[in-house]
């Protein structure tokens, strides 16, 4: 049993205080515990944010990959465009050089067997064809078909009936390109060597000037030439002439200037034409466009006319 009076034992006013001081310490554990906690809950943020931190670095390198992938799929998209592009010009000049050789082929074998063009360089058609008429011819004729009277044809000269050709002096590239596209059937052939007239007398045939009423006769019946430049007569010297086999006798439809068949008589190469001479017959003025006209026949003229 405690002695009262011991001096270790506590007294009433010790016990109080111990017991508070008791629960200091209690509370300052409390505070140590709660310190403790709060540091534990300063680790845990610091993880988190560690953990935030890895999460942002690993999302900034997911971006960096990304962008780096999406860089690479436009590189390649744009290098496919690149090539389709490419590909496709080489496509487009390709198919334009197919087209312009065919064309070109098919231009030099339709003037070489079916159609050639003409330049009208001289007034001795008026007015059925005009200076500058530009007029396509039909190689068909003779061939396939016969040269009839009325045609219209161009021929090479049979001798003597042109002047010697000037030389074209549009320079030496401008020639080279003028004969390359004329060869080819773009351009259309000058006068050159070729004469345009109109053919009154075939083979046999036997044509004089003239009837009391200044008309033609072919093979004895006179004919009416509606197509005679106005104010031009049928001819202002007379003749009378048979036509050798093979031949033709032509004549311009402005009769007042004409070089044709008339100013050949008695000429060493002769008033006619042989049939191997001609080029073909018009039969359509192309241009300028307000002198587009067909050429066909006049068959109201000659129908009358009995083979010889």
């Amino acid at each position: 049993m405690t002695d009262p009076r011991d001096p270790s034992a506590p007294t009433p006013e010790q016990a109080p205080d111990a017991g508070r001081q008791g629960l200091s310490g209690s509370r300052d554990g409390a505070r140590i515990e709660r310190d403790d906690a709060d540091g534990e809950r300063g680790d845990v943020s610091e993880h988190r944010a560690g953990a935030e931190h890895h999460t942002e670095a690993g999302h900034g390198t997911s971006a960096g990959h990304a962008a780096s992938s999406e860089g690479a799929h436009r590189e390649r998209d744009g290098s496919r465009r690149r090539r389709r592009r490419s590909s496709g010009i080489l496509a487009w000049v390709r198919e334009t050089a197919i087209v312009v050789v065919c064309a070109l082929v098919l231009s030099v074998l339709i003037k070489t067997f079916l159609v050639q063009a003409f330049y009208i360089p001289s007034g001795s058609m008026e007015e059925t064809l005009e200076i500058g008429d530009r007029i396509m011819v039909s190689k068909l004729t003779p061939g396939l078909t016969d040269v009839e009277r009325g045609d219209i044809v161009v021929f090479v000269d049979p001798g003597g009936w042109l002047d010697d050709v000037p030389e074209n002096d549009g320079g030496p590239v401008r020639n080279a390109i003028t004969e390359a596209l004329t060869f080819v059937g773009i351009y259309p052939q000058d006068a050159g060597h070729h004469l345009i007239k109109r053919v009154i007398g075939l083979p046999g045939d036997t044509v004089a000037c003239c009837t009391a009423d200044g008309n033609l006769t072919v093979n004895g019946v006179e004919i009416d030439e509606p197509y005679l430049a106005p104010g031009a007569a049928p001819s202002r010297m007379e003749f009378e002439i048979v036509v050798p086999e093979d031949s033709l006798w032509v004549m311009g439809d402005n009769r007042d200037n004409s070089a044709d068949s008339r100013a050949h008589l008695g000429q060493p190469g002769g008033p006619f034409v042989p049939i191997d001479n001609v080029v073909g017959t018009a039969f359509v003025t192309v241009w300028p466009l307000s002198n587009i006209t067909w050429h066909s026949d006049p068959d109201e003229t000659f129908d009358p006319v009995p083979d010889p």
